[in-house]
């Protein structure tokens, strides 16, 4: 049960065990997750930066090993259930479990008031085992979601994949836009992100995976269009590298390797395409050097 954001290396650490102990006892495993996220929920503008949409988490768990995901919706009735009763309808009645997988620092319930000792105590009661499992630290660095968030705010792809197990990427459906990119002559998929903040901002060079094609060279924008509408949402726009392939309606990922600068408010549509353009010509160069 966490919010389990970025399925990190900590993560994996602690779905590692909770497969393992399956296994040995022939049961199904369940990871419990919060949806939307309780700091969304509770206070949308102060929550932190999504590094993973519900999509993205449950196909990250699924590869751990997951067998089922129990999506909780919390809402005002959630937020005011007190742990106990949380451990009796959740854990006893809803899921029937046999062996709970906490973190030693994890809070649940109202005001925060359940955590892995009361678990074990209660799950005496309720017939399953409780197991907390310390902070994990890789290759001395403690693992954390906080500390994902501020490496890709950085930048920094290197270091959120050494943090991730994985390189870090975005995935959604391409919609229809306003058509401004194909106007300007570099036409760009639109894919909302189904999260208020993301993780990075600014233009990158990326990779698309796609139906049909992996790996296509691309640039790519993350942000709120300030020359355009200056949306209150994130926004992810890609455009392919010298390739035109027809992507509205298709299901996208998106693999981030470099950034190229940061977002920027031009002084009109003229300025901005002269820099998208150099930006694309950045862009096309920086592929071209990893090949070398």
């Amino acid at each position: 049960m966490g919010a389990f954001d970025g399925v990190h290396r900590g993560h994996q650490w602690v779905l590692k065990h909770l497969v393992e102990r399956a296994q040995e006892r022939d049961l199904p495993t369940t990871v419990v997750l919060f949806e939307p996220l309780p700091k969304e929920y509770i206070r949308p503008l102060e929550a932190p930066a999504r590094i993973m949409n519900f999509r993205e988490k449950t196909e990250a768990l699924a590869e751990c090993g997951i067998d089922r995901v129990l999506r909780i919706h919390f809402n005002a009735t959630v937020q005011q259930m007190t742990a106990e009763s949380f451990i009796h309808d959740v854990f006893y009645e809803g899921i029937g479990a046999k062996y709970v997988v906490l973190g030693d620092d994890f809070r649940f319930g109202n005001d925060r008031q359940g955590d892995a000792e009361l678990m074990t105590r209660r799950g005496q009661r309720y017939g399953f085992d409780c197991a907390a499992t310390p902070t994990f630290e890789f290759e001395g660095d403690r693992i954390s979601s906080t500390r994902i968030r501020e490496v890709l705010a950085e930048g920094a792809f290197d270091e959120a994949e050494r943090l991730l197990g994985r390189r870090f990427a975005m995935s959604g459906r391409v919609v229809y836009g306003k058509q401004l990119g194909r106007q300007l002559g570099f036409p760009t998929a639109n894919i909302r992100l189904h999260r208020l903040r993301a993780p990075v901002n600014g233009v990158f060079s990326v990779h698309v995976d796609g139906p049909g094609f992996t790996g296509a060279p691309a640039i790519a924008n993350v942000g709120t269009r300030p020359t355009i509408d200056d949306s209150i949402e994130a926004n992810l726009e890609v455009h392919l590298i010298d390739r035109n392939i027809d992507l509205y309606g298709k299901q996208i990922r998106v693999t981030f390797q470099h950034k190229v600068r940061d977002e920027m408010k031009f002084d009109g549509i003229h300025q901005l395409k002269e820099r998208v353009l150099a930006d694309i010509a950045d862009t096309r160069r920086w592929f071209q050097e990893q090949e070398q």
